[in-house]
């Protein structure tokens, strides 16, 4: 079990984009600070593996009318930050390709290079990204071995490793995105951004001395008994 500071992310979701890149830009060293998790809505055959492990999946799908809000919402936090945005439209979404084929980056070496891809082309270009082959261009013309990466989605051993990401989640009660975990903190959502900061930012002043907090490294699914969290309502928003 690791103390590193976690941030489980969704290519899905325009809150985890705007929260990461504004992370990314506040903290220089960011991505190097915390490990990246994918987290992502699975498709039948993931789904049917998680049930095999007992795991299930807390993020429950939003209703049209908050669908609606959050499209709005989204477009006003955008302008606010001054992030160029075209909404993508999502039709029968498949994100395997994406979630899988960045653990495969990973693996190579060039998840980050393949994580820019994929947002520059859902959030910028509103391109469909469950698309294999529109990832696949997008990859090739980035200088990204496209075809291997977009095999990962139908490769068993990659799907083993996103199951384990699923898993994970699971155990983590993730229910929306971005999540982050600091130590036994979680700060959920764009709007703590500030939040993660300070906490990232203590946490590396304490380092040096020495002697952090002893509760930071109690396991999170320890600190979910107490009860601290709510399911009673549906609707996770990601």
């Amino acid at each position: 079990m690791t103390d590193r500071p976690r941030v489980y992310f969704s290519f899905q979701s325009p809150f985890s984009w705007m929260a990461l890149r504004q992370l990314e830009e506040r903290v220089p060293d960011f991505a190097d600070r915390f490990e990246y998790v994918p987290f992502w809505d699975p498709d039948t055959r993931m789904r049917a593996a998680l049930a095999d492990r007992g795991a299930d999946f807390h993020y429950t799908v939003m209703s049209k009318a908050k669908h609606l809000y959050i499209l709005h919402d989204t477009k006003r936090l955008a302008a606010g930050l001054g992030y160029r945005l075209v909404w993508p439209v999502d039709v029968a979404p498949w994100w395997e390709p994406s979630a899988l084929g960045w653990l495969r980056a990973r693996e190579l070496g060039c998840e980050r290079r393949f994580y820019r891809v994929v947002t520059e082309a859902r959030w910028h270009r509103g391109d469909n990204i469950s698309d294999p082959q529109t990832l696949r261009a997008a990859c090739d013309a980035a200088g990204l071995p496209g075809a291997e990466l977009m095999a990962a989605a139908d490769d068993d051993r990659i799907r083993e490793l996103g199951l384990d990401a699923l898993v994970r989640a699971h155990r983590d009660e993730v229910f929306g995105i971005p999540l982050f975990i600091v130590g036994r903190h979680r700060f959920w959502g764009v709007d703590r951004v500030a939040e993660v900061e300070s906490a990232v930012r203590a946490r590396s002043a304490a380092q040096p001395g020495g002697a952090a907090d002893p509760s930071d490294r109690l396991p999170v699914a320890a600190l979910a008994t107490i009860g601290s969290f709510d399911h009673d309502e549906p609707g996770g928003c990601g």
